[in-house]
């Protein structure tokens, strides 16, 4: 049996999965934000509770887990860290390797699935805030074109694509959809990653031993955490 844990805590959506060989076998989604409530600070409390939930429902130990996989962002510096603490205590107190996936490559792989569509390009986006996002740009085959990075949306964004069909995708993508509108381009805003997805990618990685450095490893943040101080209430 080769069953992986695989945590996605990139987003204010939580999620956590078992597979075995690839095959999902069950799935957690912390549904708190897609019904309406606030999911401000919830992975902090929730995480532990849903993996425990996972595995006893399926009646599975941690000693049964061969390795985690975790989302690694970009994404919520608060929710990275905490996925990334969280896994690396697992794979620490069992000995098993970590494995990890880029939050973007997850998403562009979720949205291609989904859409019964071919496009040129696959955009995933991440909110930055404003009308910044985190984005990369991918093949049809899902292979990189451009790295991650930064970068703040205005008319003349991804002009060098004019031509070629675009899915942008992720929860950065929704407020692109007025500024890019010149593009030849789909937009599936509601692909937020989800730990569902991560199972086909854990399990290649698994094989080909593409494991990371469990004392080094820190998650990919992009950007440096910004603290603000709240203002003063009069």
């Amino acid at each position: 049996m080769s069953k992986i844990l695989s945590i996605e805590t990139s987003t204010e959506i939580c999620s956590v999965s078992i597979s075995d060989n690839g095959n999902l076998i069950d799935l957690i989604i912390d549904n708190t934000l897609l019904e309406g409530g606030n999911a401000h600070g919830q992975h902090s409390k929730l995480l532990a509770v849903l993996i425990n939930q996972l595995l006893n429902n399926n009646n599975i130990k941690q000693s049964d887990i061969i390795a985690v996989a975790i989302s690694e962002g970009p994404g919520s510096y608060t929710g990275l860290r905490i996925g990334v603490s969280t896994a690396k205590g697992i794979c620490f107190g069992n000995n098993i390797p970590l494995i990890t996936i880029n939050t973007l490559n997850l998403i562009a792989l979720m949205a291609q699935k989904n859409s019964n569509n071919e496009y040129d390009l696959v955009i995933p986006m991440l909110d930055a805030r404003r009308m910044e996002v985190y984005y990369s740009v991918y093949d049809n085959e899902l292979n990189e074109v451009n790295e991650t990075k930064a970068l703040v949306i205005d008319e003349n964004s991804f002009a060098e694509y004019r031509g070629k069909s675009i899915l942008f995708c992720g929860n950065g993508s929704s407020k692109c959809k007025d500024v890019l509108a010149g593009l030849n381009a789909d937009f599936d805003v509601d692909s937020y990653p989800s730990a569902e997805f991560m199972t086909e990618i854990a399990n290649s990685c698994y094989k080909n031993e593409d494991f990371a450095d469990l004392v080094y490893f820190e998650p990919f943040y992009l950007k440096s955490f910004i603290a603000t101080t709240p203002k003063k209430l009069l």
